[in-house]
């Protein structure tokens, strides 16, 4: 599906295709200045744990990725499955035209979709709010890793679905390995 940038310029957002592979791993490592957000692609893509992959394209160029995986929120007494989103990324020479936001919104878009009850995201707390996302502790979720607050936040596909569902938020162990 096409959609418009703000400033109306045609940009492409699909579902991964194979071939897209080498483009993915180079978005993410220009992207964050290195390849440990690209290894971290690869190896989720590798173990099939890439629930949604989608890459954003101008003209002939793919010039951002979002990827969405498994997260299983561990409770006292239960465990709660929900997505991750991220990595996400934007070539720096097409950053802060609206391509992320793009991205964020069709994969969320997608996620609801497909009936995932909730995504939890480790980012800027002054970007992803603009989509939603609070601080998941006012779930009662917390990240597995020791993080901020401000930068471990949480959002509702169904609402009132993260209700109840308090607990340690564990994303694949490909994040811990890369």
């Amino acid at each position: 599906m096409v959609e418009r940038q703000p400033e109306g310029m045609p940009v492409l957002l699909r579902r991964e295709r194979p071939p897209d592979a080498a483009a993915i791993r180079a978005v993410n490592a220009r992207a964050f200045g290195g390849p440990a957000e690209a290894d971290l692609v690869e190896a989720l893509r590798r173990h099939g744990a890439l629930t949604l992959s989608l890459v954003a394209i101008q003209a002939v160029e793919i010039v951002g990725h979002i990827a969405f995986s498994p997260v299983t929120i561990h409770g006292v007494e239960s465990t709660f499955p929900t997505l991750g989103l991220g990595p996400m990324a934007v070539i720096p020479a097409w950053q802060r035209r609206g391509i992320g936001s793009l991205l964020v919104r069709r994969g969320l878009a997608e996620c609801r979709d497909a009936a995932w009850a909730g995504v939890v995201v480790l980012g800027h707390p002054e970007y992803y709010p603009r989509f939603g996302f609070v601080r998941a502790s006012a779930f009662g979720i917390t990240c597995e890793y020791p993080v901020p607050d401000e930068v471990f936040m949480a959002l509702e596909l169904i609402p009132g679905a993260l209700s109840g569902h308090g607990g340690i938020a564990r994303y694949r162990p490909e994040f811990s390995t890369v």
